[in-house]
């Protein structure tokens, strides 16, 4: 299957329906639509309404919707779960999850309001307890498609600066990018904060894609052209990928049981890295 790049996941504040109407516009590869942080109390009745009118308006193109509930205990997080069961997003993001429970309670409620097997969850691992569960959340259940950091609860719960080097939480750090690939689950970094600080933001990305995820998670448009490069395939990565799958094929052909491309040996792994570099600079290609 094709893989499809998220590069870019852009928070939008389900409140604010001007921001709703812009993300129309802008190259992110997906919107988060936030019910939970983003919107004051006395606004989440209004903001799940208006977010839900949103999603089925459509306008949306290429870029593929999730949205963010409240969590499963507070006064909103099932009716809001509810909502969106039968509505065309993504997947819905469920904020501070500790335990494959807590999944099992949402697919429970997605189940008993008639959800689409394709509707998807993304849970977000944003406390220690959520860090050393990891695992078992990730291989809770088949609807589970992402693994999303939340770095601000998280520094701050753990008590560790949040510095460039972000050395207080590369423990986490990999072991959420662990368990994704252990469930072949998608995984997103932290937000950068600092919306003036873009090198720091590309230092930020550069060390999100050597940790291994797959994109990063954005608190404003103007970080989106910054997180888009940072996590597209270069134009050297491209050409090498197509090396390689072109030595591979000439090889099978031959009947060649050694393939080397550049003097270096090229086994099946190399030939399925090189696969996924080429759809993922199809797809930007073609978007």
């Amino acid at each position: 299957m094709p893989y499809t790049p998220r590069r870019s996941v852009l928070y939008m504040p389900g409140s604010n329906s001007r921001a709703l109407e812009k993300a129309k516009s802008l190259d992110a590869d997906v919107l988060i639509l936030d019910l939970e942080d983003a919107v004051a109390p006395d606004q989440k009745v209004m903001a799940r309404e208006q977010v839900k009118a949103a999603v089925m308006a459509g306008g949306y193109g290429h870029r593929q919707l999730v949205v963010r509930v409240n969590g499963f205990d507070t006064p909103w997080g099932r009716d809001d779960i509810q909502a969106f069961a039968d509505t065309d997003i993504v997947a819905l993001c469920l904020p501070k999850v500790e335990s494959a429970a807590e999944i099992h309670a949402v697919v429970q409620v997605l189940k008993g309001a008639g959800a689409s097997e394709n509707l998807k969850l993304w849970a977000m691992a944003e406390t220690p307890k959520g860090i050393l569960n990891v695992e078992e959340v990730a291989a809770a259940h088949s609807r589970m498609d992402a693994i999303v950091l939340g770095t601000s609860d998280l520094a701050k719960d753990l008590r560790v600066p949040h510095t460039p080097s972000r050395l207080g939480m590369l423990f986490s750090l990999s072991r959420c990018v662990a368990a994704a690939r252990a469930e072949g689950l998608d995984v997103f970094d932290g937000v950068h904060l600092d919306l003036n600080d873009e090198a720091g933001l590309i230092s930020a990305c550069e060390q999100g894609l050597e940790l291994g995820f797959d994109g990063k998670t954005l608190i404003h448009p103007k970080q989106i052209a910054t997180a888009n490069q940072a996590f597209s395939p270069s134009s050297a990565q491209v050409a090498h990928a197509e090396k390689i799958i072109a030595g591979w094929e000439l090889a099978r052909r031959e009947g060649k049981g050694v393939v080397l491309v550049d003097g270096k040996l090229v086994e099946s792994l190399h030939v399925e890295e090189a696969q996924r570099i080429l759809d993922i600079s199809r797809h930007i290609a073609d978007a």
